[in-house]
């Protein structure tokens, strides 16, 4: 099983390739503006200091990572997490990397005294959809979007 550990702010250059390999696979579902480039995600995500990223790491290799955001839950009067982006190498998958990154941020939500954990996913992605439907229950709500750029919105 891969080394999942956080990466911290200052480090998340580290990145670029994977950010870059995971922005090219989610550009099918984008409508129409291409996406952007590893380096400058990277650079985004160093200058968010809400963003935690967790990475599973084969040796020195980063193989896959999460994206994750606290957000306030005002219902509970607690925090949540929202767990924004998760991506496993293409030749890793299949070998539980997504799942024990998906353990991983519930154990640091758990630690943190999250009410619950949250995402989405496209509805076209099957293999991701498969995995969940195993290890989490379904939300009792739908999601939805306004496209305020319609060229670069998911």
């Amino acid at each position: 099983m891969p080394d999942i550990r956080p990466l911290p702010a200052g480090h998340r250059a580290l990145l670029a390739p994977l950010l870059g390999a995971y922005a090219a696979d989610m550009a099918r579902h984008l409508a129409g503006e291409a996406p952007a480039s590893g380096p400058a995600i990277a650079a985004m995500l160093d200058a968010d200091p809400r963003t935690q990223v967790l990475v599973a790491w084969d040796g020195a290799a980063p193989i896959g990572f999460a994206i994750i955001f606290e957000l306030t839950e005002a219902v509970f009067c607690r925090a949540c997490g929202a767990l924004d982006d998760l991506f496993v190498t293409p030749d890793q998958r299949g070998r539980g990397i997504a799942r024990a990154l998906i353990a991983a941020t519930v154990a640091l939500g758990r630690s943190r005294g999250w009410s619950h954990l949250r995402w989405i996913v496209p509805e076209a992605d099957g293999d991701a959809i498969a995995l969940y439907e195993r290890i989490a229950e379904r939300a009792d709500w739908r999601s939805y979007v306004i496209r305020l750029d319609p060229g670069a919105s998911l």
